[in-house]
């Protein structure tokens, strides 16, 4: 079992940026593919970005493209989603996800976490 944490989220004017990250609670043994999913109110969650357990592959939404950067850190299994750019239309609860494989499917993720919220206002 993978209890992930995600932190970063906040208020922040249309335009700004944030920086989202994630790690696991506990020491990991095994690489991850990491994604980022995100669900606004009254919607369903939707996928953001994703990045493959060596780091060398990553995908994205069309809506954040060009805007969000998602990337791995250092310590096993961490990942960041650098958002810029930022429009009201991103306000959600972004959720970070760790799985076999690095895709836009979330039934592909095996351990989520609790969410962030993030709040973009015009």
């Amino acid at each position: 079992q993978v209890h992930l944490v995600e932190s970063g989220g906040g208020l922040v004017q249309a335009g700004g940026s944030l920086r989202l990250s994630c790690a696991p609670s506990e020491r990991t043994d095994v690489d991850y593919a990491m994604g980022w999913f995100r669900q606004a109110a009254g919607k369903e969650r939707d996928f953001v970005a994703a990045i493959t357990w060596s780091g060398l592959n990553s995908y994205y939404s069309e809506s954040v493209k060009g805007r969000f950067a998602i990337s791995r850190g250092n310590a096993k299994n961490t990942v960041y989603l650098q958002m810029n750019f930022l429009r009201p239309e991103d306000t959600a609860v972004y959720y970070c996800a760790a799985g076999a494989w690095g895709t836009r499917r979330q039934d592909q993720y095996d351990y989520w976490g609790q969410g962030t919220q993030v709040t973009v206002f015009a």
